[in-house]
């Protein structure tokens, strides 16, 4: 029966409802965007404080949908949808879009992106180079891509057993000593937590096999996305399904000195998304500047009219300190 109910959950949420606009009910490709700011702000304090936050809308077709999020310089942003499309804009402070480009992401038989294809769930940019890591889910596979997301350079598929279709890799980061974590969103629903890797090289390319552990989210949801925190920590989106609201946006921290293989790893709440701005948040870009944390969120809305595309951004403040890393529990 709690399949049942978290199946119907699921549909209500992620699915398309009776009245409500299907994927792509017209064909507009114009290269135009606009953030309308948000008046309401909600009740922030401790760790996580509100700055800002936009409604991101665009007459594109193909805009919306988005899992994934980078910021890749001052004002600029990288945002990809789980329909195989790729968004580039700038965002000023006084909310102004320019530089808007939305295309289509590559493809293995260079055939139309579609979401069986190019399912993307998470993302990261390496600052060195600009090169982009993809997360897939339906193909199990991590993508690198070139800065300008013109071809695919590398791919590899992620170990078996195989995570299930709709439920493998949804979250991603590069740590600051260079490996890779990827979070799946449901495999193996193992009484120790759900599935993760981590990587100690290119996960889109040949090389060492990852090693497995679990993670243990503690009734805070399941897993939407990563990112990586200055200090070599781990921030992690849940999102968890209800009835009212029906997305709740559950911000923790992960210490990788706790990821060995068969692990059980647990995290720390900072903070949670609430009213008026609760949503389907599924892409997270942390940024330091002037030496203040700043977290970054942008929310899916699976192309139904009821739901927004929200970029909001917020300042993290006070965070728990690290513990000293215990050299034997750490995985290289």
């Amino acid at each position: 029966m709690r399949r049942l109910v978290h199946a119907a959950l699921i549909f209500l949420a992620l699915g398309p409802l009776p009245g409500a606009d299907l994927r792509y009910p017209g064909e507009d490709l114009t290269q135009a965007a606009a953030a309308r700011p948000l008046v309401l702000a909600p009740e922030t304090g401790g760790m996580m404080r509100f700055v800002r936050g936009w409604h991101l809308v665009s007459p594109h077709s193909r805009f919306g949908g988005f899992s994934a999020l980078a910021r890749t310089g001052p004002d600029n942003f990288l945002l990809v949808g789980d329909n195989g499309y790729a968004t580039r804009l700038s965002l000023d402070s006084r909310g102004a879009v320019s530089a808007v480009r939305i295309a289509a992401l590559p493809t293995v038989d260079g055939r139309p992106a579609r979401k069986s294809m190019a399912d993307t769930e998470a993302m990261f940019v390496d600052s060195a180079n600009g090169k982009v890591r993809l997360a897939l889910e339906r193909t199990n596979q991590i993508w690198r891509l070139d800065a300008g997301l013109s071809k695919i350079e590398s791919r590899r598929k992620l170990p078996e057993p195989r995570w299930p279709k709709n439920s493998g890799p949804e979250a991603m980061a590069r740590l600051a000593d260079g490996r890779t974590v990827v979070f799946s969103e449901n495999a193996d629903d193992d009484p120790r937590g759900r599935e993760a890797l981590i990587y100690t090289g290119d996960p889109a390319a040949p090389g060492p096999e990852p090693v497995r552990f679990f993670y243990d989210s503690d009734g805070r949801g399941l897993v939407s996305d990563a990112a990586a925190l200055p200090d070599g920590r781990i921030l992690l989106v849940h999102r968890r399904l209800g009835f009212d609201p029906v997305f709740t946006t559950i911000i923790a921290i992960v210490d990788p000195v706790d990821i060995a293989k068969d692990a059980v790893v647990r995290a720390r709440t900072v903070g949670r998304i609430s009213r008026p701005l609760a949503e389907n948040y599924e892409g997270a870009a942390v940024s330091v500047e002037g030496g203040r944390i700043f977290l970054w969120l942008v929310a899916d809305n699976n192309f139904n009219v009821w739901q927004r595309s929200l970029l909001l951004q917020f300042e993290l403040v006070d965070l728990p300190p690290k513990r000293v890393p215990d050299s034997k529990k750490a995985a290289r």
